[in-house]
C-alpha cells in the first residue's frame, strides 16, 4: 500500500511529529511505501530512511527557496514558531492552504497514494479531502483545544469530521471529547494509543556522573527529577518549579529538557524561588533523552492538558516511574505499578508524590516498568490495527 501522511508540524518539537515519524518507520518495516508532507523552517531536518519527505518551507532564521512569507502556525507555541492559528490573517490562511494543496497535488501525481492519513481535525486535513482519495484523520488533542478557543475554525473542523472515513483518537478521554463535539460522527471514532519507538527508548545502564558531565554538570547528585517537553504554559513546568521549592535539597537535581516561549519566564521564576539545582538543558536528541530518563529517579508530567502524554511512556520504557496529572490520556496507562497520578494545578500533591519517590516511601521495579511499556505501548503493537483501517477505508 502507498500511504501519504500529512502533518501541521515538523517531526521534532511536537507530539504529532513524533507520532508521524514512528508510524512511518513501522509502516516501512511492514513493506509499505510512505510519503510525508510536513512543514519545515530549516534546511537541516530529520530524514527517515526509505521514506519520501516533502517539506513545505516557512520563514524562520534562514532564507529557503520557495518558503512562505510567515512561519508555520501552531495551536500553542512551538520551539521554532510562536505564530498561533488564531492570529493568522485570512490571507495567511489562504496561502497556507494553497502551499499544502500544491504539495498534496504533487504527491498525488508522483507518489500516487492509496490513502491519506492526515494529522489533526484541522486545515491541512480539510485540503486533503478535496481529492478522490480516502482520508483518515488522527486527532492529537491540540486540535480539540483549538476548537475550544477559535470558533472561526469550526466549519473547517466539521468538514473534516464529516468527510474523513475514520477518526483515530489517541486515548479514551479524547474519544469521548471528540464524540461530544462531533456527535453525528461518533461511529467513525476509533481509539489507538500512541506508541513509542523502542529503538530510541529502553532501559540501559548509564553512569549517572558521566551522563551529567556530558551536560556540563560536574556536581554529584543522589537523586534526579526530570521533565521533558515543550516549555509552554500548558505543560505546567511552573508547577514543577513551585514543587521543587519544597523538595529540593543539595543532593537533588531537577533537569528540564525542552524549549519554548516560556523558557525565559521559567528561568526567572527558578531564580526568584531561590532554586539552586535546576538545569535547563534545551531541546535534546532521542539518545540524550534516553540517558536523562535512565539516570532519573522520577519523570514528571505536570500538564494542565495532555491528550496522551507520549513522554510518560518513553520514560516508563526506560524504567523510570512517572508522576502525571490525572486527566486526558494519562489514566489510560499510569497505574500505581508504574507511577502516581495527581490532580492538576495541585502543587502540594505534586510535591508530596515526588518526595514519596525520592525518599523511597514508594518503590518501583525498573525492569518491570520497562517491560510494561514494551509489552503494551511500543509502536509496532499498533501498526497492524492501523494497516487494517487503511485497507478497510481504501476499498
Amino acid at each position: 500500500m502507498k500511504i501519504l501522511l500529512t502533518n501541521h508540524f515538523p517531526f521534532q518539537g511536537s507530539g504529532s511529529g513524533v507520532y508521524v515519524a514512528n508510524i512511518a518507520r513501522s509502516l516501512e518495516k511492514k513493506g509499505h511505501e510512505v510519503c510525508i508532507i510536513t512543514p519545515e523552517n530549516t534546511s537541516v531536518f530529520l530524514n527517515l530512511k526509505n521514506i519520501k519527505l516533502h517539506p513545505v518551507f516557512f520563514k524562520y532564521k534562514e532564507v529557503i527557496d520557495g518558503q512562505q512569507e510567515f512561519n508555520f502556525p501552531c495551536f500553542d507555541p512551538h520551539p521554532r514558531s510562536s505564530l498561533l492559528f488564531g492570529n493568522m490573517t485570512d490571507k495567511q490562511i489562504e496561502q497556507y492552504k494553497e502551499a499544502f494543496r500544491k504539495a498534496i497535488e504533487e504527491e498525488i501525481s508522483e507518489f500516487k497514494p492509496d490513502i491519506i492519513h492526515a494529522q489533526h481535525i484541522w486545515i491541512i486535513s480539510s485540503v486533503a479531502l478535496e481529492y478522490d482519495i480516502p482520508v483518515i484523520v488522527t486527532s492529537h488533542g491540540s486540535d480539540i483545544m483549538g476548537y475550544e478557543v477559535w470558533p472561526q475554525f469550526h466549519d473547517i473542523m466539521n468538514k473534516v469530521a464529516k468527510g474523513c472515513r475514520k477518526i483515530i483518537s489517541i486515548s479514551n478521554n479524547s474519544k469521548d471529547v471528540i464524540g461530544d463535539i462531533f456527535k453525528e460522527q461518533k461511529d467513525k471514532i476509533i481509539t489507538i494509543p500512541n506508541g513509542y519507538n523502542e529503538n530510541h527508548f529502553y532501559k540501559d545502564d548509564y553512569d549517572k556522573t558521566e551522563v551529567l558531565k556530558e551536560f556540563n554538570i560536574d556536581k554529584i547528585y543522589n537523586k534526579i527529577v526530570c521533565f521533558a517537553g515543550r516549555l509552554v504554559k500548558n505543560k505546567g513546568v511552573d508547577l514543577l518549579l513551585q514543587a521543587a521549592k519544597e523538595y529540593e535539597k543539595s543532593d537533588v537535581l531537577t533537569l528540564i529538557a525542552g524549549d519554548g516561549e516560556e523558557r525565559k519566564n521559567l528561568s526567572e521564576m527558578a531564580q526568584k524561588l531561590g532554586l539552586k539545582n535546576i538545569v535547563f538543558l534545551g531541546n535534546q536528541s532521542y539518545d540524550n533523552l534516553r540517558k536523562i530518563y535512565n539516570i532519573s529517579d522520577v519523570s514528571v508530567v505536570p500538564s494542565r492538558k495532555e491528550a496522551f502524554g507520549l513522554v510518560a511512556i518513553e520514560s516508563i520504557a526506560c524504567g523510570t516511574p512517572v508522576i502525571a496529572t490525572n486527566q486526558g490520556g494519562m489514566p489510560d496507562f499510569i497505574s500505581k505499578d508504574v507511577g502516581i497520578l495527581v490532580e492538576k494545578e495541585n502543587i502540594s500533591e505534586l510535591k508530596n508524590a515526588i518526595l514519596k519517590i525520592l525518599n523511597n516511601e514508594i518503590e518501583f521495579n525498573h525492569e518491570t516498568l520497562a517491560e510494561y511499556a514494551k509489552n503494551n505501548y511500543r509502536q509496532d503493537l499498533f501498526i497492524d490495527e492501523l494497516i487494517d483501517i487503511y485497507s478497510e477505508c481504501k476499498k
